[in-house]
């Protein structure tokens, strides 16, 4: 009997690996298609004209159907994102700055980086966005 040469079996291993997470995705979709099937089976399907008006928060559409919004919503959802981003920038750089070799080069990244932070902040603030009026 022949043995296979050790890179064959090594890739045979990660090969196998994903054959498993493969395998696992055709599962998860076709768990998702049966569901949507059995639902679009099993609903009841009676059109009225009632269930086919435009229907929001329990209010009959009234007017056009273009409504105005305030920008400083999305401002404040900005806002959030910048600091969603400068707490996922956050952690990962506490663990590099813990490693030996990297301590002054990455906390003057982070100073130059928390002061664009600061700036855009400044910003905001002086043009009155975070005022909730």
């Amino acid at each position: 009997m022949t043995e296979l040469p050790e890179s064959t079996v090594l890739a045979s291993d990660y090969f196998h690996a994903y054959s498993v997470v493969g395998l696992l995705a055709v599962i998860g979709v076709l768990f998702v298609a049966v569901a949507f099937g059995a639902g679009r089976l099993l609903r009841p399907v009676v059109p009225t004209p009632e269930k086919l008006l435009t229907y929001e928060c329990g209010v009959d559409p009234v007017g056009e159907g273009w409504a105005h919004t305030q920008v400083r919503y999305y401002v404040y959802a900005f806002l959030y994102v910048i600091f969603a981003v400068d707490s996922i920038f956050l952690f990962p750089w506490a663990t590099v700055f813990a490693a030996p070799g990297y301590g002054a080069t990455t906390l003057v990244e982070m100073f130059i980086f928390l002061g664009f932070l600061a700036v855009g902040l400044l910003y905001a603030w002086k043009k009155g966005v975070l005022e909730w009026t």
